[in-house]
């Protein structure tokens, strides 16, 4: 039984029929011509059918001007152990997985908790296309055109309490659905974390597409995490539990490998994993010839973020 939410919902303010007549109707219609609507009458409307187009999509002022990756770099080379271990593993894995229906369960130190529908937890939000840099701990970025809600809005419309020092995120666990789950590389169900003040500083986003479009399968849908001055493995996908936490959570490569993979997991070139050094990149998508070029130290996002890190040793907090 689902709990039962402490947020005031459409359908209860309308008949639930009427409401979700009325849910269906601005679907339907942003999704057949969505520029004919205001974004802001369409709120976060995300379709239930694969790759389909997001309606009232914004372009965001935090979008790097660097040309991205191909729709096929980005969703065809991926990490996500859930659907196997190798780069080509989610997108023939992940072809039968069902992101939809979904809900995201809100619970910890906040003012409004339950669990939500999808369609409901997205509704107060507006959509951004937001163009990142992205660096895996392994050597290789990629520049991918996200689409999503920004994740500091998403904190403060549940209205932590002054307890809430971090956010924890936890991903599916269904071993009928995501074949990796039933192999031991990790502790599962995957989780992640971040502190309070990185969540709500205004860069990272839960992202629900990718150039434009529903986000795929082996790319973590309906809904994931993207930070872009930290590595990839922070961007935990098919996210079903969100969490307002006192104390630091557990996080799964943290558990896994504590002196390889940090909590903080900060791009800092001058650190190096214990394997491989991290100051130097290749981007996905070009000639395995090409040279690679030097890592940024925050990805290239000092700028909005240093701050947040200004009294932490960052050799010792990696």
């Amino acid at each position: 039984m689902r709990k039962k939410s402490n947020l005031i919902r459409p359908s209860e303010i309308t008949s639930e029929s009427n409401y979700l007549n009325r849910r269906d109707f601005i679907r339907a219609g942003a999704i057949a011509g969505g520029s004919l609507i205001a974004p802001s009458a369409l709120s976060a409307i995300v379709p239930d059918s694969r790759l389909a187009t997001l309606p009232g999509v914004s372009k965001s002022a935090y979008s790097t001007d660097e040309a991205p990756n191909s729709f096929e770099d980005i969703s065809t080379y991926n990490n996500f152990y859930e659907f196997g271990l190798r780069k080509e593993d989610p997108v023939v894995n992940a072809e039968d997985f069902k992101p939809r229906p979904w809900t995201i369960e809100i619970s910890g130190h906040a003012e409004k908790t339950g669990t939500f529908d999808f369609d409901d937890f997205m509704q107060p939000f507006d959509l951004e296309e937001r163009i990142y840099r992205m660096r895996c701990v392994e050597a290789w970025s990629m520049v991918i055109p996200w689409v999503g809600i920004s994740l500091a809005d998403v904190v403060k419309h549940f209205q932590p309490t002054s307890k809430a020092q971090y956010v924890a995120f936890e991903t599916l666990n269904d071993r009928a659905q995501m074949p990796g789950l039933r192999g031991r590389s990790l502790d599962w169900p995957y989780r992640e974390g971040l502190t309070i003040a990185e969540a709500t500083n205004p860069l990272p986003i839960l992202a629900v597409g990718i150039y434009g479009k529903v986000i795929p399968n082996q790319n973590g849908a309906p809904i994931r995490l993207v930070v872009p001055w930290k590595y990839g493995f922070k961007g935990i996908k098919s996210i079903v539990k969100i969490h307002f936490s006192s104390t630091r959570p557990k996080t799964s490569w943290n558990m896994a490998a504590p002196n390889e993979y940090g909590f903080y997991a900060n791009v800092n070139p001058g650190v190096n994993h214990p394997r491989w050094s991290q100051a130097r990149e290749r981007r996905i998508g070009g000639s395995i010839f090409a040279s690679k070029q030097e890592t940024l130290m925050f990805n290239g996002y000092g700028d909005e973020v240093a701050h947040l890190y200004k009294d932490l040793n960052l050799r010792r907090n990696f």
